[in-house]
């Protein structure tokens, strides 16, 4: 079933960070090295960055956006070193610390699903790691995904489209159809341009050129 629920959603945001500690866990140290579909991070840096945002309440995230200037570059980037262990096995120990948290700077706990479905696939694609979120829990952030440009402009990059996911419920929009996997729109939306291999539809250009460096 879709969560849609606070309580629901949080349940699900648990288990895939259960469900990526579990696939991190069989990385040898040169696979942690290697870089993710998050533009110039590694897949260290996008576990560390995962943990930071499980670890950070919204006054301590306001300090921290304030004392980079409000540039959230600067913020992402101090967070992710402060979270990354001297080694991979440390990196992943604090991660694995926070998978329980419902901590978060804001209360919009479908873009915190997001962020681990999408940062998860940012390490598991480049791996060629093969799991993949429920279908239903997909479907909760492509809703939300269309709703609003939050810490993606996924909202702008669905506009004037026609979404239709061939594995599960959801559809969005009208104008040029953009076909395929709930996890292959997610992330197209997402601004992961790799994913648009995974689509069809004649609206498959204008979404692909809307996606940009994560």
């Amino acid at each position: 079933m879709e969560p849609t629920s606070p309580g629901d959603l949080w349940a699900a945001v648990h288990a895939e960070r259960a469900r990526l500690a579990e696939d991190l866990a069989c990385l040898d140290d040169a696979q942690w090295a290697e870089p993710s579909l998050c533009g110039r991070w590694t897949v260290e840096d996008v576990v560390a960055h995962l943990t930071a945002a499980a670890s950070i309440g919204r006054l301590r995230w306001l300090r921290s956006v304030l004392g980079a200037r409000f540039d959230f570059d600067r913020h992402n980037q101090r967070r992710l070193e402060e979270h990354r262990g001297a080694t991979p096995a440390e990196t992943l120990q604090r991660f694995r610390a926070v998978v329980g948290n419902t901590v978060a700077p804001s209360k919009d706990t479908a873009a915190w699903l997001g962020e681990v479905v999408v940062h998860g696939q940012d390490i598991r694609r480049p791996l060629g790691l093969p799991r993949t979120p429920p279908v239903e829990t997909v479907t909760a952030v492509a809703r939300f995904h269309v709703g609003k440009d939050f810490a993606v402009p996924s909202r702008s990059a669905a506009q004037g489209l026609h979404l239709v996911a061939t594995d599960g419920p959801f559809e969005y929009g009208s104008g040029p159809l953009v076909s395929g996997t709930t996890l292959a729109i997610v992330m197209a939306m997402a601004g992961r341009e790799p994913y648009c291999d995974d689509l069809t539809g004649e609206g498959l250009s204008i979404l692909r050129s809307r996606c940009s460096p994560a």
